[in-house]
């Protein structure tokens, strides 16, 4: 798909932020646009994941997967601070030089911009090319990034981000209690801190100049008290459109980043119905730490029960000496690096996910309709779980990996009857042909508004 030329066709631009959960979405939607028939779509990416995106494309989606310079030694380690640097200081140029060349080719009717890749957002002002955002996660979250100056205005937080006190708030209306402990840049070092809620502030300046926001969100009702899709843009605040979930949408292949194991499906079709534990903690595992990791482990192993899990090479380090021999002898476990997560989940055998609440894996919880073990590590995670747990009520939420709270997670979350029946009818509610008609509503709303 990277080979492909550009046609006279009018070109919707787009650009996520290079992370697994942020391209997913993002090509899902790109692929929503095109079967619109109106636009050829086109997705930006930095080098270093292009080949992996471009790859997992098939032909007949018809997205075109273009690369732009980033700056990355190969050798540079690809964590959250070098690929901010990437897209500040060495990505800009390109995508501006690129769009300047696609505008030749044919009409650009819209850059839609991922918020955390930001840069972009300029960069489509300075081309002068109508621009759009992208939220990939829960409306809630970015009402919880929006607060920022609220935040800093009551005290609540420091102008660098540090909560002045602890306990239990709530952000805005409708919503559930979170801690301030909870909020999505306290992650790392005090420094590192710092700089993420600086990352956070600069956002919420560019989105300013923006005329739209699609958010890949549930129906309002399941989320807050208003209606998104009914927001009057203002000069600090875009016209919202909620076009989620996203997970609805299927392409060809699922998009991934790394080679998928599927022996594990073989694994699954050994095992009775509804027995499973599936455990993934996303494409970012590195804030759980081998200590946790290792009592996982066991407490998993105490538990009898089968499970698969999802654990790269570099984390098995924490794991016991000569433990995965024995899950495997005993036929109770299976470890692999990246699995084929959709097919997973739909499996019979499956009965309930561990989950770190990535707005992803959450969604694509309620589409299979399974239960849910919590355990947010960072970012938008923590106000998920507390949906998931306390206005859902489709997961509990562990405090720790020990034996005792992992076996009595498992207990009552396997047992709880009415919990699945809860799980059904949010899926229905929010992921039925109602809920579909109101995403393909929505994206038609928007394209109005472009006036095109």
């Amino acid at each position: 798909m990277g080979n492909m030329k550009c046609t006279k066709k009018a070109k919707m631009i787009l650009v996520p932020y290079p992370a697994q959960g942020h391209v997913t979405p993002m090509l899902k939607l790109a692929s929503a646009f095109h079967n619109r028939e109106i636009f050829e779509t086109i997705l930006i990416t930095p080098e270093f994941i292009h080949h992996q995106i471009a790859s997992s494309i098939e032909p007949k989606d018809q997205i075109l997967c273009m690369p732009i310079p980033d700056g990355l030694d190969k050798d540079t380690p690809r964590d959250f601070f070098a690929i901010e640097m990437a897209m500040e200081k060495n990505m800009p140029v390109h995508l501006e030089a690129m769009i300047h060349k696609l505008v030749e080719d044919g009409e650009v009717v819209c850059v839609v911009v991922d918020l955390l890749a930001s840069w972009a957002i300029e960069v489509a002002n300075r081309c002068r090319v109508p621009v759009a955002g992208f939220w990939p996660v829960m409306f809630a979250a970015y009402e919880m990034i929006a607060a920022i100056p609220d935040m800093v205005r009551t005290g609540l937080v420091s102008d660098t981000g540090i909560p002045q006190h602890l306990g239990r708030i709530c952000f805005l209306p409708n919503q559930p209690m979170l801690s301030t402990e909870d909020l999505p840049w306290l992650i790392g070092t005090l420094p590192a801190r710092k700089a993420r809620f600086k990352f956070w502030t600069r956002t919420l300046d560019r989105s300013r100049t923006l005329r739209w926001l699609l958010v890949n969100s549930l129906p309002d009702e399941y989320i807050d008290g208003k209606h998104a899709q009914s927001v009057k843009s203002s000069q600090d605040h875009p016209r919202v459109f909620s076009i989620g979930p996203l997970s609805n949408h299927v392409m060809s292949k699922n998009p991934s980043f790394w080679e998928e194991d599927k022996s594990c499906l073989d694994w699954l079709d050994k095992q009775k119905s509804n027995s499973v534990i599936y455990i993934s903690f996303g494409s970012w595992v590195s804030p759980i730490g081998e200590g946790k990791v290792k009592n996982l482990a066991l407490a998993l192993e105490a538990s009898g029960q089968p499970f698969l899990w999802v654990l790269g090479s570099t984390w098995r380090e924490g794991l016991p000496i000569g433990y995965l021999e024995r899950v495997a002898i005993k036929f109770q476990g299976k470890v692999v690096s990246w699995a084929p997560q959709m097919e997973v989940l739909r499996h019979k055998a499956v009965g309930c996910y561990l989950t770190h609440c990535g707005w992803n894996s959450t969604m694509e919880a309620i589409q299979c309709q399974k239960r849910l073990l919590c355990y947010p590590v960072a970012g938008d995670q923590f106000i998920n779980n507390k949906y998931i747990v306390e206005v859902w009520k489709i997961g509990l939420q562990l405090n720790g990996f020990g034996r005792k709270d992992v076996e009595e997670g498992l207990r009552r979350v396997m047992e709880d009857t009415e919990m699945q029946n809860r799980l059904k009818r949010l899926h229905e509610r929010t992921m039925g042909d109602e809920a579909k008609s109101r995403v393909m509503s929505n994206l038609t709303a928007f394209i109005h508004d472009l006036n095109f």
